[in-house]
C-alpha cells in the first residue's frame, strides 16, 4: 500500500475513534501492524493526535476562553477547572512511572490490544444496560470525589485497547453521571490528557523524531482534524439516543477479527 493512502487511513481512524469508546490507540496500533507501517520514533503516530486536539479546542474554543479568562473571579468556572485538574493528577503519576513499560510492553502486543478491545465491549454492553438512576447531570458541578475517581478510571486506558474515553465515560456512569455529561467531560478531560502525552511523548523521543515526511504527516494531520470534529460534533446527541451498545459491538468484532488475523500469522 502506498504511503500517502496508509497515512489517510490511518489520519481517518485516529480521528474517528479518539473520542468515541472505541480505543484510538488499539485501532492505530493494530492497522499500523497489518499495514506495516511505522514512523521514525512515532512521529507520525504522535503529530497526528495532535488534529484530533485540534478538534476539541475548536468545538469548545468560546466555552475554553470563558473559562480561561473567568477563572480568576469566577467560582464556578474555578471550581470545574479544579475538577479537571484533580481527574487529571492520577494520569499524570501512573503515566510518569509506568511510561517505559507501557511503550516498550504494552504497546508492542497486539494481541493485548485485541483481548483489550473484546473485554471491554463486553463490559461496555453490560453498563449499557444497567438501570442505574443518573444523579449528576452538568460536568461543570461533579463533586470532587467524581472527578478523582473518573481520573482513576481513565488510567486504565494507559492498556492499549482499553480507550481513554471508554474508561472515563464507563467510570462516570457507575458513579451516577448521565451518558451525556459524562461524554463531554471526556472531551473536556482529553485536553490536558492528550496534550500531557503527546508532550511527553515528543521529548522522551526527541533525538529519535524524524519530520523528513512532512507530507504524510500533514495528510494524517488533517484527516484526524476533519473525522475528529464531525466525531464531536454529532457523538454527544448519538450517545443520548442510542447509548453505548453500538460501539461495544464494534470493539468486539475488532478484536475478534484481530486475533483471527494474529493467529493466522498476519
Amino acid at each position: 500500500m502506498a504511503d500517502w493512502l496508509a497515512a489517510l487511513i490511518l489520519g481517518l481512524v485516529e480521528g474517528l475513534t479518539e473520542f468515541i469508546p472505541v480505543s484510538s490507540t488499539g485501532h492505530m496500533l493494530l492497522l499500523g501492524h497489518f499495514l506495516g507501517f511505522e514512523s521514525t520514533g512515532k512521529t507520525f503516530e504522535i503529530v497526528i493526535q495532535l488534529g484530533a486536539l485540534l478538534a476539541i479546542i475548536s468545538v469548545y474554543f468560546r466555552r475554553l476562553w470563558t473559562l480561561a479568562t473567568r477563572w480568576p473571579f469566577d467560582p464556578a468556572a474555578r471550581r470545574f477547572l479544579i475538577g479537571l485538574l484533580v481527574a487529571f493528577a492520577p494520569a499524570v503519576v501512573i503515566g510518569f512511572l509506568a511510561y517505559d513499560f507501557i511503550k516498550t510492553v504494552l504497546f508492542e502486543t497486539p494481541t493485548v490490544v485485541c483481548w483489550a478491545l473484546i473485554i471491554g465491549g463486553f463490559l461496555l454492553l453490560l453498563l449499557d444496560r444497567m438501570k442505574k438512576v443518573p444523579v449528576y447531570l452538568d460536568a461543570d458541578c461533579y463533586p470532587m470525589r467524581v472527578y478523582f475517581l473518573v481520573g482513576l478510571f481513565q488510567c486504565l486506558a494507559m492498556i492499549p485497547g482499553v480507550s481513554r474515553s471508554g474508561a472515563t465515560i464507563a467510570g462516570g456512569l457507575l458513579l451516577g453521571t448521565d451518558k451525556r455529561s459524562a461524554a463531554e467531560f471526556s472531551f473536556f478531560l482529553a485536553l490536558p490528557t492528550m496534550g500531557a502525552a503527546v508532550a511527553y511523548d515528543l521529548l522522551k523521543n526527541w533525538d529519535r523524531l524524524d519530520f523528513s515526511d512532512a507530507g504524510l504527516i500533514a495528510i494524517g494531520f488533517v484527516s484526524a482534524f476533519v473525522t475528529a470534529l464531525a466525531v464531536v460534533r454529532f457523538l454527544l446527541d448519538f450517545v443520548s439516543r442510542r447509548g453505548f451498545a453500538p460501539f461495544a459491538w464494534w470493539r468486539i468484532v475488532v478484536g475478534v477479527v484481530g486475533l483471527g488475523l494474529l493467529y493466522a500469522g498476519f
